[in-house]
């Protein structure tokens, strides 16, 4: 089977990220791609071994995203394909644009995707809409929020688990389709050496897109302010008791 994982070049969590007056401020930032994306990529090497095939990762993005893509190739995906819109910012439905052209040459090439795989949303801007745009525009189903798959032996359909509130949801759909995974579907593997040896030597292919306007137009950014916490001393010994008993009255512990 054939598995395209559509992956994104974001900062990593933990940075303090920056803003100057053309924005964002990303010249220290360590960049990676996404928990949702990395279990994405995991699955896709899982399911190749199991039913066979090849696992394609895609970005759009900088040319500095070859480094995510190398990552993927590191992990166990066979190619990588690095769709070059330089380095300003797309909306959803820019990107997704971008991505349904890109798919369309890769399936004229080499056939169509049993599956594409993206992630739930991006830790960055959480639009949760690129997926859901290019499967509507590639004809296939879609199921947001998947932390479970099963594909059958006849390699013609697949199971997509769920959770919600209430307890789980379970879809059955034919393939292709396309698939938004959550964090904890699966645990990723670490990289082995080999891995990275043969990532390092790998080469991705580099596509130049057209990029049309979207539909989005950001106004600014601004960082949300910092809540400080502060330490109200009780007092000591027996003498803090009464003042313990007011909190948790307050609190209505007692």
């Amino acid at each position: 089977m054939r598995i395209l994982v559509c992956v994104k070049r974001v900062p990593a969590s933990g940075g303090a990220p920056q803003l100057n007056a053309d924005g964002l401020d990303v010249r220290h930032l360590a960049f990676t791609v996404s928990p949702h994306e990395e279990c994405a990529i995991e699955e896709a090497v899982r399911l190749v071994a199991e039913h066979g095939g090849s696992v394609t990762v895609l970005t759009v993005g900088p040319v500095e995203a070859d480094e995510q893509l190398r990552y993927a190739i590191s992990m166990g995906a066979d190619d990588g394909v690095l769709v070059d819109t330089g380095t300003g910012e797309l909306d959803p439905q820019a990107t997704a644009a971008v991505i349904v052209d890109a798919v369309g040459d890769l399936e004229t090439a080499a056939g169509p995707f049993d599956l594409m795989f993206f992630g739930n949303e991006s830790p960055d801007a959480g639009h949760y809409q690129v997926g859901v745009r290019v499967a509507v525009a590639t004809g296939r189903p879609m199921v947001g929020g998947v932390k479970g798959i099963e594909v059958d032996p006849g390699l013609s359909r697949v199971r997509l688990r769920r959770d919600v509130p209430a307890g789980v949801e379970v879809y059955e759909t034919p393939l292709p389709a396309a698939v938004a995974v959550k964090e904890g579907l699966n645990l990723p593997r670490y990289p082995s050496m080999r891995g990275r040896l043969r990532a390092r030597k790998a080469s991705a292919t580099v596509v130049r897109a057209a990029v049309s306007a979207g539909g989005l137009r950001k106004v600014r950014l601004r960082l949300p302010e910092e809540k400080q916490s502060e330490t109200v001393l009780l007092g000591h010994g027996a003498a803090a008791a009464p003042a313990v008993v007011d909190v948790l009255q307050e609190l209505e512990v007692l």
